[in-house]
């Protein structure tokens, strides 16, 4: 990337959206051929992302067992992913701004599938901890990188459609994960070994990624970019600030149920542990379809109902998993649950890249914000589970859920404000 020079993105000159942000009269027009192009790289990175993420989490009860590793240790190892990916996200729309999202996703791809196959291998043939973390933690950084600046070109394309999309892109994140939990399942059941099971996804993702970004939105070069300093002064913005806590509410609402849903439900309820893997997997099915249908409910009555109502879901969803006391009851609350948390944090990087000129930095401190829940959630929630019980301590998501309501005004679109 050293040398590139500075690149925004190219903007149609169509009439200013009202939910999708201004539109630069003086920029050419893309054809409509152009941006459908962009919108199916858009998602195929989307499903890359999340196919590479549930390969290595398909394989974790294996790389325990092959290193003899302690849950405390095991949860080092995979700390290190997450700090990875909070250290990569402040700087990420910075590259973006400099360099172009086509270029950084390229990069962050490659970086994240480099530590994705060395973690196989320190998991699989070496059996090294230290080895399998310094993986993850290049994962880390690699995949925060990456988030961010497909984020940014998802808001990109979204503002070119003018209608909602990047929640069927974050659908397509889901359905990758899908995939990958689906394939790892059977390497695994087939007595697949670690290494090249991770090894060959590592390779496969990392170049169709490097593929796919051939045909994001072109750029134009600009005489001026931002700096670094003025990217880093979205810091100090209380509309991006507000914006990602929301995100970090509602990132923490998912994230709960990643970590902790099947537990809980074997814990809290005394079932099979495939039982709670379906519970899981419920909420899955739940969350994509949300994602799926979330984009007509939001071109028709806008951001905020729609994320106030997410948030009313979400709530009573987890209110009915602890207290419900039947299967029934407690499955509508899995499905309410994952409908619920399925547009928070698309919607939220929606609102964060309003503003073209501005939406690498913004949605960089929004991701960084929505993270930090991934990274803080599952041990704040395991602390407090060892006080109550972890089926009762799924209730914090819907405490959480009610200040954090009061930040919904915020992704009001910008024209709107």
């Amino acid at each position: 990337m050293p040398g590139a020079t500075p690149r925004t993105p190219v903007t149609a000159s169509s009439p200013t959206s009202p939910r999708f942000g201004a539109v630069t009269p003086a920029a050419p027009a893309l054809s409509s051929r152009a941006v459908d192009r962009a919108r199916v790289a858009v998602a195929a990175v989307f499903i890359l992302n999340g196919y590479a993420f549930a390969t290595w989490a398909s394989r974790i009860p294996s790389a325990r067992a092959a290193m003899h590793l302690s849950p405390a240790q095991l949860g080092l190892i995979l700390l290190c992913g997450s700090g990875g990916a909070v250290v990569s996200m402040p700087s990420a729309g910075v590259w973006v701004q400099r360099f172009g999202a086509a270029r950084v996703v390229a990069s962050a791809a490659v970086v994240d599938m480099a530590g994705l196959a060395l973690a196989g291998v320190g998991a699989g043939w070496l059996t090294s901890p230290w080895v399998t973390a310094a993986g993850m933690l290049l994962v880390g950084f690699g995949n925060g990188t990456w988030d961010v600046a497909m984020n940014v070109e998802g808001a990109a394309v979204e503002r070119q459609l003018h209608r909602s999309v990047m929640p069927r892109f974050h659908a397509g994140f889901s359905l990758g994960t899908v995939a990958g939990a689906a394939v790892g399942a059977a390497v695994t059941y087939a007595g697949g070994g670690i290494a090249w099971h991770v090894g060959v996804t590592a390779l496969v993702v990392g170049g169709l990624a490097v593929v796919a970004v051939r045909w994001f939105l072109p750029y134009e070069e600009e005489p001026v970019t931002e700096s670094r300093g003025r990217a880093l002064r979205a810091w100090r913005e209380t509309r991006t600030l507000v914006i990602g806590v929301m995100v970090l509410a509602m990132a923490l609402t998912e994230g709960v149920a990643n970590d902790w849903l099947a537990v809980a439900l074997v814990d809290g309820y005394d079932v099979p542990a495939w039982v709670g893997a379906t519970g899981f997997a419920l909420f899955v099915a739940a969350m994509t379809g949300g994602r799926l249908v979330g984009t007509v409910l939001l071109d028709r009555f806008g951001r905020l109902p729609v994320l106030w109502g997410s948030m009313a879901v979400a709530g009573v969803g987890v209110v009915l998993v602890v207290l419900g006391g039947t299967a029934a009851v407690v499955a509508v609350g899995i499905m309410l649950w994952g409908v619920g948390a399925s547009l928070g944090f698309p919607v939220g990087m929606s609102a964060a890249a309003d503003d073209p000129a501005r939406a690498a930095a913004r949605v960089s401190v929004v991701s960084t914000l929505g993270y930090t829940a991934f990274l803080v959630g599952p041990p704040l929630l395991g602390f407090l589970g060892g006080q109550v019980g972890v089926l009762d301590a799924l209730l914090v998501v819907s405490v959480v859920l009610v200040p954090s309501a009061f930040a919904v005004p915020a992704a009001r679109p910008l024209e709107e404000s």
